[in-house]
């Protein structure tokens, strides 16, 4: 996998830990809602049925002193410790306030209902000279000697606003602050589960045709991601066992294909220089062409198949790239006699596989030649501490999308092509596995007409005279 998909991967990562952190804390946001609304709504209640006990209390005890008669006690009944919160009145039947708490001295009572005697009615209501809030209103109607009578006793339930307050007040800066710690905890421990995946994530990263032995880290945990890790290092096993029989078959039957071909190849010589029939020496030549194409392709899968194995050692000697250029443009200007050739050449010198080297840009320069319509370019230069050839056509361009797939194998864009035109799909991914053996790189580039493979190279310095 390229460097540039494991950056993408990078940030999903962190997407999925910045999910699970949002999720997270929307739960806890709806559930601790949910839960204060509960909360709010039997605590309230509670503290209301508090209220109305209260009051209902302050009701008996001025009913208990009425019906005894008892101006002592009713004194100290009409007079509650709370004098603002807690307010009592008693009225007769016609409506007039009889006597009232110290502290509402009022003539108008404080509700309007008139119960039966032993029955009881509840309000809500806000007092004129209340300034407590709210009042829970109780009337209880009362048999005395003096006749029927409405006890009144409003409690304030000023308490129960406040303490209802103090909740939500609670609730709206605890609620915040758990979500708060519940996404931050998320992101820090999903992150930590995710660890494992990181890694192994780098080491598949790392893993190519070249290395396939390696394998994934397995975490201790036992969990979920080691058994991933585990199956991925079995289906890597796997892939291993197949990549190498696969490479041992090309390199087997590329041996052996090599000594027919060549017998083939001789014949086809031989019979070249005999004296043939026009029609006999056409046949002959088609077998000679074509006998060394496919000896040409068995050599390209050979070399493949010792870079696969990594037995493919290059030769570290100074090469004057120079002497290789010119000799691609004199092949050019033999075989294709018909194209223009552009480009300087200055002389340059880098330390490499000579052979190997002039593979690499004998490939490129068929490719070109392949697609050339009038115009070639083969330039040698420097690009700062790098020697930099340029092969160029002035054909059809190379699509974005598909200049890093052209260095695939057997990948052929021009699937209209003849075979015999066209090339095996191997030349472009020899000349790029040559490219990164001798540490440079191979890139594609438009032109204006056309386009050119751009190839660097660490030079050693030196510039041949």
């Amino acid at each position: 996998m390229p460097m540039r998909a494991v950056s993408r991967l990078l940030p999903r990562r962190i997407g999925i830990r910045l999910r699970s952190a949002i999720a997270a804390a929307l739960v806890v946001a709806v559930a601790a809602v949910l839960a204060g609304a509960a909360l709010l709504a039997t605590a309230r209640g509670i503290l209301l049925d508090n209220v109305s006990a209260a009051a209902t209390d302050r009701a008996n005890q001025v009913i208990a002193a009425l019906r005894a008669d008892d101006p002592a006690a009713l004194t100290v009944a009409m007079s509650p410790p709370e004098p603002g919160r807690t307010l009592v009145q008693i009225v007769d039947a016609s409506g007039r306030v009889i006597r009232s708490s110290p502290a509402f001295a009022a003539d108008r009572p404080l509700s309007a209902s008139r119960p039966g005697p032993g029955r009881s009615a509840w309000e809500t209501r806000r007092l004129r000279n209340g300034r407590h809030g709210p009042f829970r209103v109780v009337a209880i109607g009362v048999a005395t000697p003096s006749g029927p009578r409405t006890v009144l006793v409003a409690q304030s339930t000023e308490t129960v606003d406040e303490a209802t307050g103090a909740v939500v007040t609670a609730l709206l800066v605890g609620m915040p602050a758990l979500a708060l710690v519940v996404g931050v905890a998320t992101f820090f421990f999903v992150g930590r589960t995710l660890r494992p995946v990181e890694a192994m994530t780098h080491r598949a990263a790392s893993i190519t045709a070249a290395n396939l032995g390696a394998r994934l880290p397995v975490p201790d945990s036992g969990d979920e991601i080691a058994a991933l890790a585990a199956t991925m290092n079995t289906m890597l096993d796997r892939i291993e066992v197949a990549s190498a029989a696969q490479r041992r078959f090309v390199a087997d039957a590329s041996h052996e294909l090599r000594s027919p071909l060549a017998t083939i190849h001789a014949n086809a010589d031989l019979l070249r220089a005999a004296d043939l029939q026009e029609s006999a020496e056409r046949s002959v030549t088609r077998i000679h062409r074509e006998s060394t194409r496919l000896a040409r392709l068995v050599e390209d899968l050979l070399l493949l198949a010792r870079v696969d194995d990594a037995a493919l050692r290059l030769r570290r000697e100074e090469v004057d790239l120079d002497d290789l250029v010119y000799a691609a443009r004199e092949r050019v200007a033999v075989e294709r006699p018909g194209l223009r050739l552009a480009g300087e050449v200055v002389p340059v010198r880098v330390l490499g596989d000579a052979d190997q080297l002039h593979r690499l840009l004998r490939n490129l320069v068929d490719n070109a030649m392949r697609h050339a319509r009038d115009r070639i370019t083969i330039s040698l230069g420097r690009a700062g501490e790098q020697a930099e050839i340029v092969v160029g056509n002035d054909g059809p361009g190379i699509a974005a999308q598909d200049r890093e797939r052209i260095f695939d194998r057997f990948v052929r864009l021009d699937d209209s092509r003849s075979r015999q035109d066209g090339g095996t799909g191997l030349g472009l991914s020899i000349a790029r596995e040559i490219t990164v053996l001798h540490d440079g790189t191979l890139t594609v580039e438009d032109l204006t007409d056309g386009a050119a493979f751009r190839l660097r190279l660490p030079s050693d310095g030196s510039v041949t005279g």
